[in-house]
């Protein structure tokens, strides 16, 4: 990573959390409003699902299709939860999967091997927060992301990121100042529709990549360390139920169980209820009969990597090839020399799904 990507980086992480810090302030010596929080809470929604149904459901897994204008919009709106531009963003949760808590995972909490207590914040740390400060593992987006580097709408997208990143911080300033009447009114939005808005969605995120590796329920039979949370997924959309999502990589819906939410899956069912999503795909009843555990027999946490690569996870479902790998199988891969290495195991899964 270079000085200047460094730099970005932090100041990414570390100005939303002084804006967040700033709300708070003001909300102690009652300095927020409804219209803030209402700001706020579209806002959430808008990025939100920019990042969960737009750069992961579909640019990542393809999960369902769209038109164009939707899938720009999506990009756009994920773009503003900073959380860095779709291509790369896809290139690296790709590369997750193939490497789901094994060497190579890009933020797994279980690849650092060391023991007690230390291993678990640093694993924590590390799958957070850390991997962002650090170019090992990070995916090449001329293998992961082939497919969206060969389309013009998201390469327009991702080449005017801090555009978006400018637009996802000018608008709720400008509703503040439109609704509420005044430039305080105005920089207070800004501070809570802004700033404290990307904070929480960063760490919704992050949770995932995190807490969904660490803690929660398994009830499908796979072989990495994903969990489902509910907690994460109130907070982020429905992403929680992330075991689910590791079980079907390329399901639209992650909340396949009795009784889990799942607002990402409701605005991708909403947009094809009236015509502009299409082939949204869902593992069968029976898929999912077949992965099921039997009772009790959930793996406990493990601060150190499974035995098996979960590439090598065999998935039932009509919808989703063979495996985890069918999660980075959706996008046809470049075979640049210079870009990650594969052992002789993945390469025959993609010679099995006929990936080059």
């Amino acid at each position: 990573m270079s000085k200047l990507e460094r730099r970005i980086t932090i100041a990414a992480v570390v100005i939303p959390f002084i804006g967040f810090v700033a709300a708070i302030v003001l909300l102690w010596g009652e300095g927020v409003t409804a219209l803030d929080l209402g700001i706020l809470a579209l806002m959430y929604f808008i990025s939100g699902m920019g990042i969960t149904t737009g750069y992961h459901r579909l640019l990542t897994h393809r999960s369902f299709e769209t038109k164009p204008w939707i899938r720009a919009a999506f990009a756009i709106a994920g773009s503003m939860s900073v959380q860095g531009a779709p291509i790369h963003w896809v290139a690296d949760h790709r590369k997750h999967h193939d490497f789901s808590d094994e060497p190579g995972d890009p933020h797994s909490p279980h690849t650092h091997g060391k023991p007690g207590w230390r291993g678990v914040i640093a694993g924590w740390w590390h799958s957070h927060m850390g991997w962002l400060f650090s170019r090992d593992d990070r995916a090449s987006a001329s293998r992961y992301a082939r497919d969206l580097k060969n389309d013009p709408t998201i390469t327009w997208v991702d080449k005017h990121f801090f555009s978006w990143v400018l637009l996802g911080l000018a608008i709720p300033f400008t509703l503040g100042l439109a609704i509420g009447g005044s430039l305080y009114a105005g920089f207070t939005a800004f501070l809570w529709g802004g700033l404290a808005r990307i904070f929480m969605q960063h760490h919704a995120t992050w949770s995932v990549n995190s807490i969904c590796h660490m803690y929660g329920k398994q009830p499908f039979e796979i072989e990495d360390q994903s969990r489902n949370n509910w907690a994460v997924a109130m907070v982020a959309l429905g992403e929680g139920w992330h075991h689910n999502h590791h079980a079907f990589p390329t399901s639209a819906k992650h909340g396949l169980l009795r009784g889990q939410l799942d607002p990402s899956y409701m605005m991708i069912k909403s947009l094809e209820a009236v015509g502009l999503a299409w082939n949204v795909r869902t593992p069968s009843d029976d898929a999912m009969q077949k992965k099921l555990r039997t009772p009790g027999s959930e793996r406990p946490f493990e601060n150190s990597p499974s035995d098996s690569p979960a590439f090598l996870a065999p998935d039932p479902s009509p919808t989703t090839a063979v495996g985890a790998g069918a999660a980075i199988a959706a996008s046809p891969l470049a075979d640049a020399a210079q870009d990650d290495a594969f052992d002789g195991s993945q390469t025959a899964e993609r010679d099995a799904l006929g990936v080059s």
